[in-house]
Parts: C-alpha cells; structure tokens; sequence
C-alpha cells in the first residue's frame, strides 16, 4: 500500500466498497524504506475510512526462499484475521496473493474473487524478471502456470483489466462461464487529475523553475522505466523528433533510476540539456503532466501485456494531453483511436518513428475536453467501484 500503485489501485476502490457498507481488512507485503516513508500517510487515509491494515515486512532476498517465506507469513497472518472475524470473501491479486486466496478457498471454504490485474507468470518472464532458461526459473514459471489456472477454476468471480484479457481468459480450459466475470480497467481520480484545477501561475512558477521557454515543446514519460517499458525505443524516438523539432524538451516524471535515463539519452545521441528528470508524489504528477504537450510511452507488445491497464493511460487522458505509444498493449490502441486521443505506432521501425514526427510537426491540434471526457467514460474511479461492488454483490449475495 505504501507504492504508488497501491495508493492509485487499491486504496481507492476498498474506500469506496467500505463506504458501501463491507467491513475490508487489508493484508499487504511492504517494502521497508517505502513503509517507513509512508506509513502515517497509508495509516490515516484507512483509519478514517474504517479499514483495517494489516502489513508484514516484504522479503527480498534469497531469491525463491524468500518468496516462500512471504507466503508462510500471509497465510498465518490470513489465518489469524479469519479466526478473529470470520471472512465472507478473500480478494487478491495475481502470483503470491492468488495462492493465498486459493488456501482460504480450500481450507475455509471462504469466497474467492480472482483479480487477474496481469497474467503474472508471464509478465514475469517478458519483464525479464525470469530467465526460464534457468532450470530454478523455469520450475517457478511451471508452478505458477499451474496455479494460474487453477485459481482460474475454482474462483467464485472474476475481474481482469481488459476487453483483450477477457477475451482470452474466457478460452482458458475448464473456466465455468456462469461465475461472473468484471472487466475494471485501472482507474483514474478524475477530482486530482484535473487541469481546471491547475492555475496558470502554477504552472507558470513550475517553467521556470525546470527552465522552461514559452516556446518550449514538452513531451513527457510518466512512471518507471525497464521492464516492458521500452526506454530504448523510446530514446530512439525522441532523438529523431529532437532533429526535426529543436524547440523539444523531454520530461521523465520518474521515481527513481534518473541516471539510467540521462545515460541512455546520451546513448542516442540527445542533447542532455533537452532531458529533465523529477521525482515526484502523487499529489505533484497532475501539475507536472500539465506542462505536456504530449505524453510518450512505448511498452513491449507481447502475450502477458494484453492483461494491462496502464495507470498512466487514464492519468494522462485525464489532464486532456494526447499520448504516443504503441498497439499490442490491452485496450490502449483502441481507446486511443476511440476518443482521438493521440498517436500510435504499429512497430518501432524508422518509418514509424518519421511517420509520427511528420504528424507531430504538422501540429494538428487535438481536442483536450474530448481527451478528459474519454477519460470519464473509461477509467473514471467511481465506475470501477461500481463494478466492483457489482461483483461484490454477485458473490456474495447472488444478485
């Protein structure tokens, strides 16, 4: 709960179901130097909406026993909350959580809500997280394809993020068609993501403070970048559109890894004066988007990504700034093109890249009110606490 996501994805949708009357315990793993910087902060925004917080301590190391050990200290934790309160229904995540749900399932026969919020083995792999190559690896990925479509089975409901996923986990043998199934993608808070909200001298003290002309072209990169999150092709990108706009300025709003964004810039040959690095908190992102002219994010197009949702996505819409990005991601190519939302490219090829620099040069202007009403009809946060208290409902009341 003391990541971003957590504060943007989780905490949100259980206000809403806990103001719609559930009685909501939360069992979360956090990482140390994040619980200790955020806990007051994760603590007070429970407590006044009833919700009990229940962290243990995040395992790193060794790799593999220390997994272990994490689903060791979650199932005694969920023991003693379900011996002390008795609970209707566990909720999880895929990979760890999932396992842990499973064992509710079977042990208590408690109700199991399977968010398939990513196709976790999977992603892991095309993450690079898992070289499967490796027999420890490859028996870890075995283990959690078996648990994934377990956990597909004998769930009681399911949620995923996208039309795509849903697609495919409908063909998944032996998933029963008659337990309900959600499609929530990743919500945005349309009150904090709102450009009505930012003041011309805001935004104006922010310029000058990252050295920013009037004249200057923003493009910005929200979140971290590795992984799926293609920062080459990225690189690759900006370079050619440096060339042929010079007046472009490049803005990573990142949490952390600064140096690997500046040593990559130069790797490309861009112009280190033209890239700007901020860290920010959530409550500082919207203003910093603000200042975008469009917003860039390539992610890796493959199997695990048709489950996403990008955060980012609903954020960006939200402030009304077209994206450039890539199809191969969930819904992303689709939305886009539904709301003439932004530019994307079907392969990272140097035709693509000239293609969308011709597009941007022209500047074409786009629709920001259309943008954010996009936003509201796809990612706004009251509707996935909607669906989520549909399913709610439908496990545990049958309606």
């Amino acid at each position: 709960m003391t990541d971003p996501l957590g504060q943007s994805q989780v905490i949100p949708y259980l206000q809403g179901l806990s103001k719609a009357g559930y009685n909501i315990y939360i069992l979360s793993c956090e990482k140390k130097e994040a619980y200790f910087n955020n806990k007051e902060l994760i603590k007070e925004l429970l407590i006044t909406s009833s919700i009990t917080w229940l962290p243990i301590s995040y395992t790193k190391s060794p790799p593999i026993l220390s997994t272990l050990w994490d689903i060791v200290k979650l199932k005694r934790a969920a023991k003693k909350i379900h011996h002390q309160v008795s609970i209707n229904l566990v909720h999880t995540r895929p990979g760890i959580p999932a396992l842990v749900g499973l064992w509710m399932k079977e042990k208590y026969a408690v109700k199991f809500l399977n968010d398939i919020r990513e196709f976790f083995a999977d992603s892991r792999v095309e993450g690079n997280m898992w070289n499967i190559k490796n027999p420890l690896y490859k028996m870890v990925y075995d283990y959690f394809k078996r648990k994934e479509s377990e956990a597909a089975k004998k769930n009681d409901g399911i949620v995923c993020l996208t039309n795509a996923a849903e697609k495919i986990i409908r063909q998944w043998p032996g998933v029963d068609k008659n337990v309900p199934l959600q499609v929530i993608p990743c919500s945005v808070d349309l009150n904090l993501f709102d450009p009505a909200g930012i003041s011309l001298q805001r935004k104006e003290l922010l310029r000058a403070d990252l050295k920013l002309k009037e004249t200057d072209i923003v493009i910005s990169y929200l979140g971290s970048i590795g992984g799926w999150y293609l920062t080459n092709e990225m690189m690759q990108f900006c370079k050619m559109l440096q060339e042929n706009i010079p007046e472009v300025k490049f803005l990573f709003i990142s949490p952390h890894r600064h140096e690997e964004i500046i040593t990559s810039a130069n790797q490309f040959g861009l112009n280190s004066n033209n890239i700007i690095t901020q860290k920010a908190s959530r409550n500082q992102v919207p203003v910093l988007l603000s200042l975008s002219s469009y917003s860039v994010f390539f992610i890796k197009p493959c199997y695990s990504k048709q489950s996403s949702s990008p955060t980012k996505h609903g954020e960006i819409m939200a402030m009304g700034i077209p994206v450039i990005t890539n199809a191969g991601v969930g819904d992303v190519k689709e939305i886009v093109e539904r709301y003439n939302s932004g530019y994307v490219i079907n392969d990272f090829s140097e035709n693509s890249y000239k293609a969308l620099v011709v597009k941007i040069n022209n500047g074409v202007p786009f629709n920001k009110n259309n943008i954010r009403n996009g936003a509201k009809e796809v990612y706004a946060l009251e509707n996935a606490i909607e669906s989520y208290k549909k399913i709610y409902r439908a496990i545990l009341e049958g309606k």
